[in-house]
């Protein structure tokens, strides 16, 4: 397929104009996550369940790619350490703030939350305006913030803090999302995406090892404030960096409007998931909860087929929830992201309340899952070569099971030998997660149909966020709420391990079925065209 076949009439993407000179030549970008995605084929001479049948010609970024690249990589990798170096500060600013189980959950949680509702609507003012200047004012909001993060001495001036805090950082993410889509096209679009993907599991990853190190520096009662002022010189220079490379505005035609109708029922439609696990009611409150859950999503389906109709662009593109590919992986990734992150949360906690270890200590038995993780997504490109798909599905079923072996270890192993099994466990779960998190977007994406191009990433990083807050939630509440009064710690942990682990098995079953319907799409009825192009710029 011709690389030439883009921009709006042919579905491809609008192509926005770099800020000064692109320069000559094409010089090559060696860093192994790069080369996750690119095994994806193209339509050209890939099967439709993701084996290749020949291997793909690699394409190389030119200058003015690798910039744009190096922003957006710098903004992903500032926001999404933040949830998880926040992790390991949970005990410390607990007993720092005096604040309870539900202000916690909200600590945590709402980060996600506020994260997950921003990301549409961004996506779309990104589409509307140009993206630019969002991602600016979204870092700086970030930026901003974090210094009331870290000043904060009251637990509702931090949750205050991190809703906003994930509002500007869910707006940068939405643009990093539509600019990768734009600027990129065909493989390189694949390469970039997933290196969006790598280095966010490697941020998550993380995380916990540099907020143990910080905690052990600075002692627990600074040292949480310091992880949030983490945030400010790299937000600041990504601020300089975004508004100095980034492509300037050229907002696009295909989207005009922001659907505010969806997007308060999105909304809405998220609170009532969540605020049962953040204040769990009782039985009559969980069907009051249930009922209006139902209610707001047959609301918002009707809407949806109604704004459509009537000639609008509804919040989630109706050829989007018609393509089984495309909600299957978006399943998987949302019970990938929402059970890793919780498990990880978890075994923070148990580390340090249950079993006694530093902030440093816990973050050494974490650190092997990073550095598995950083091996497995270099690799990954060679096992989709020989499998496939059926990569992300070997991957959810590692992840299960370290998540489930995690808990029985917990329960049962000796106190000396915990730590160490705990670190080999983190190994497979970090292999597992570096091995089918790129793998799943780059296929997820693949299927997004090409007129929803511009907010398909965006709605897949939505339901992973909305994931993240409910799972987050309810397996902290979970494990606080048994731990509370002298409660067993090692039963806490084994009761959230194996939650964990049932939600991870439920991905390993979307993902064989993701397989299925992707074999079922015939190469010439795919949802979006993938050429093989070059950086999309001029």
């Amino acid at each position: 397929m011709s690389a030439a076949a883009t921009g709006p009439a042919a579905g491809g993407p609008i192509r926005p104009d770099l800020d000064g000179d692109p320069a000559a030549g094409v010089p090559s970008i060696d860093a192994p996550p790069l080369d996750v995605p690119s095994v994806v084929p193209s339509v050209d001479g890939g099967s439709a369940d993701g084996a290749p049948t020949a291997t793909p010609r690699k394409e190389r970024f030119d200058a003015a790619g690798r910039r744009v690249l190096l922003v957006c990589v710098a903004g992903g990798f500032t926001t999404l350490l933040d949830q998880s170096v926040l992790n390991t500060s949970v005990p410390a600013l607990r007993e720092t703030l005096h604040a309870h189980p539900a202000h916690l959950q909200w600590i945590v949680a709402g980060y996600s939350l506020a994260f997950g509702l921003a990301l549409v609507p961004g996506g779309r003012l990104g589409d509307v305006k140009g993206r630019k200047w969002f991602f600016v004012a979204g870092l700086a909001l970030f930026t901003a913030v974090s210094l009331v993060s870290a000043t904060a001495t009251d637990p509702a001036v931090l949750i205050a803090a991190r809703l906003l805090q994930g509002a500007g950082a869910g707006l940068v993410n939405s643009q990093m999302i539509g600019t990768l889509q734009d600027v990129f096209d065909g493989q390189l679009r694949a390469r970039a995406l997933g290196m969006y993907a790598v280095t966010g599991s490697l941020a998550f990853a993380l995380g916990p090892p540099v907020g143990g190190l910080v905690l052990a520096a600075a002692g627990p009662g600074l040292g949480w404030r310091l992880t949030f002022l983490l945030n400010v010189p790299f937000g600041l220079a990504t601020v300089v960096l975004a508004a100095r490379h980034l492509p300037r505005p050229r907002p696009s035609a295909r989207q005009t409007d922001l659907d505010l109708t969806g997007l308060l029922l999105v909304g809405a439609l998220t609170l009532v998931l969540m605020l049962p696990f953040v204040q769990p009611p009782g039985w009559t409150g969980w069907i009051g909860f249930t009922a209006a859950a139902l209610l707001l999503l047959g609301t918002l389906i009707r809407w949806q087929r109604r704004y459509a109709r009537r000639g609008g662009h509804p919040l989630i593109h109706p050829a989007l929830t018609r393509s089984a590919p495309y909600a299957l992986g978006t399943a998987t990734a949302m019970a990938q992201f929402g059970s890793s992150l919780a498990a990880s949360l978890v075994l923070t906690m148990f580390l340090q309340d249950g079993l006694g270890l530093s902030p440093l200590g816990a973050a050494l038995v974490a650190l092997p899952s990073a550095l598995a993780m950083a091996a497995a997504s270099a690799l990954a490109w060679r096992v989709v070569q020989r499998i496939g798909r059926r990569t992300v599905t070997l991957g959810m079923a590692g992840s299960a099971l370290a998540m489930l072996g995690s808990g029985l270890v917990g329960h049962w192993a000796p106190a000396a030998a915990l730590p160490w099994l705990l670190a080999l466990l983190q190994l497979l779960s970090g292999a597992s997660v570096g091995l089918m998190g790129p793998t799943n977007q780059a296929f997820v994406l693949r299927h997004a149909p090409a007129e929803a191009a511009g907010v398909s990433g965006a709605i897949l990083q939505m339901t992973q966020r909305i994931a993240a807050a409910v799972a987050v939630s309810a397996l902290s509440g979970v494990y606080l709420r048994a731990t509370s009064g002298g409660g067993d710690h090692r039963s806490a942990y084994l009761a959230a391990g194996a939650v964990c682990a049932a939600v991870a098995g439920l991905a390993v079953l979307t993902s064989v079925f993701a397989g299925r319907a992707a074999e079922r799409v015939r190469p010439g009825e795919e949802p979006v065209a993938v050429s093989r192009g070059r950086t999309a710029v001029r």
